[in-house]
């Protein structure tokens, strides 16, 4: 009998055994041994594979023992699997590889992202093999300092029923090509991957809720400090560092907070959640994901973060609470000690100085009773005095507030002219000028009216406030005489200060008989106090 390719390793039929070759025969039974000997090392292999495979709980380290054992099952010299992408895209957003060192797949560049033979099986996920992938139809071709390949099996691995991504296995160890047992034994290795791969995934969705529940909790924790400066700016910067969003913003009446790139133009998908704790709804927490980081949009569970905006506008209402029973409490010592001051004190006030004045008639003396005549007048001023500062503790409802205090000063001057000043406020500026810029603001305000009402001789007064970008911008501006030489320079020394202390500048225009327009520019923090929220939300999809 001619040993071919076909016939090596069968066995005769019985009728046929007297003309058989003795040597023919033993190499028959010898090779069917080998066959069942590799077969069941395959299979043991296999088992020990699944077994190591589910050891690790790590998505990563799940999908690199895949790629690295299923080269060995099949022989095969260069492994690799590829991920699906979660969106409509059908394409692979991952390419983990196996036989192709770090420095060569630098020298590759791109990794594949599913286009030609690999896009192939994407949309046909069915077990492919080939003797040669360059004379397949589909086949695109290798990039420049890629390893030359030519025998390829490729096989689908399914979560339930669904496509996760494909095995991709090329040349076949010894030259050959894979055979029907590579195929059967690497697609049961992909049913055990799918397994492990499903539990890895669950593994790391319990692992991304308790990291939510810990933001949770930390967040209310810097929410209710009364050191935070800006409660919303937390809850931003905090959903944005465990979303994995590009841009963070919240928006709501009369303020704006974004955490994350600024402007980014190519925006894709949104998610947007109330942030309130009732039905109705005062402002709105929306993530944005790039299209280059789509897949990470699909991947969040969308429960989590409105989870998160609920328990942040809960917590948030609880600090508003307890701020407006602190204020109460304030208000209610200011509305004691004003009831205190008008009753007890100016009507003793008062009783001294009619006795004062009952008993000028009683002086002889001229100068005497002048003296008596003035101490009166003192009272009725010290009574007035005091009538103020009552008016003053029952306005508790503006301390605090910038926007009010901006506008105090600005009717405060207006009691020194003839005009009352004009006033702008440009975007939320109770929102984003902190308590620690509030101080200086109202300084450099109150100098650049006073010295416009002293000195410059105006009939008309512009002040605007304007925290639409990065920084706070004060402008005020006049029409009067203008700053002529170098000596009014001394009086702005004390606003320049302030600007440079805060990393800022102080830019003044002035020409003589056309006015002078004072512009005070500082960034919203001081730098070292932590990345303030940008500005702008880029778009909103």
């Amino acid at each position: 009998m001619d040993e071919t390719e076909e016939g090596r390793g069968e066995l005769p039929d019985r009728t046929d055994l007297d003309e058989v070759d003795f040597e023919d025969l033993v190499r028959a039974v010898l090779d069917r041994m080998h066959g069942a000997i590799d077969q069941q090392a395959r299979l043991q292999l296999l088992l020990d594979a699944v077994v190591a495979i589910s050891a690790d709980l790590s998505l990563d380290g799940v999908l690199s023992r895949i790629v690295a054992i299923a080269s060995r099952l099949a022989g095969a010299q260069y492994a690799a699997l590829g991920v699906l992408s979660a969106g409509n895209q059908r394409r692979l957003r991952t390419f983990i590889h196996h036989g192709i060192s770090d420095e060569l797949a630098v020298q590759i560049g791109e990794l594949p992202t599913g286009h030609g033979l690999l896009g192939l099986i994407i949309d046909r996920p069915e077990p492919l093999r080939l003797h040669d992938i360059a004379q397949h139809p589909a086949s695109y071709g290798f990039p420049a300092n890629h390893p030359p390949m030519s025998s390829f099996l490729g096989v689908p691995v399914r979560i339930r029923d669904r496509i996760f991504g494909n095995l991709y296995l090329t040349e076949k160890i010894g030259d050959g090509d894979f055979t029907a047992e590579d195929e059967e034994i690497v697609v049961a290795l992909a049913a055990a991957a799918g397994v492990a791969i499903e539990n890895a995934r669950l593994y790391e969705e319990t692992t991304t809720r308790e990291t939510w529940a810990r933001a949770t909790a930390e967040v209310a924790a810097q929410i209710s400090d009364p050191a935070c400066p800006d409660p919303l700016e937390v809850v931003a910067a905090r959903a944005h560092k465990i979303s994995g969003a590009d841009a963070v913003w919240i928006v709501g009446e009369d303020l704006e907070v974004l955490a994350g790139q600024e402007g980014s133009p190519d925006l894709g998908p949104v998610l947007a959640v109330p942030l309130n704790a009732s039905s109705e709804s005062k402002a709105t927490l929306s993530l944005g994901w790039s299209w280059q980081q789509e897949d990470r949009y699909h991947a969040l569970d969308h429960q989590l973060v409105t989870a998160y905006a609920e328990q942040a506008a809960l917590s948030l209402q609880l600090t508003e609470a307890r701020e407006d029973q602190r204020r109460l409490a304030i208000f209610e010592d200011r509305d004691r000690i004003g009831r205190d001051l008008h009753d007890l004190v100016i009507q003793r006030l008062f009783a001294v100085g009619l006795g004062l004045q009952g008993a000028t008639r009683l002086v002889d003396r001229p100068e005497v009773a002048a003296r008596l005549d003035q101490a009166v007048d003192d009272l009725d001023a010290t009574i007035k005095d005091i009538r103020r500062a009552i008016f003053g503790l029952s306005s508790l409802d503006t301390v605090g507030d910038v926007q009010a205090e901006v506008t105090r000063l600005v009717d405060r001057a207006a009691s020194t002219l003839t005009f009352r000043p004009s006033l702008e406020f440009k975007g939320p500026v109770r929102t984003l000028v902190t308590a620690d810029l509030t101080p200086d603001l109202l300084a450099v305000l109150a100098e650049a009216l006073s010295n416009a009402t002293r000195h410059a001789n105006a009939t008309a007064i512009d002040v605007v406030v304007d925290v639409g970008g990065n920084d706070v911008v004060l402008t005020v501006a006049d029409n009067g005489r203008g700053i002529s030489g170098t000596g009014s320079e001394s009086g702005l020394a004390n606003i320049r200060v302030r600007a440079e202390q805060r990393g800022g500048v102080l830019a003044v225009e002035s020409a003589p008989g056309q006015g002078t327009t004072l512009r005070w520019r500082v960034p919203r923090r001081r730098e070292g106090d932590g990345p303030g929220p940008p500005t702008g939300r880029g778009s909103a999809g």
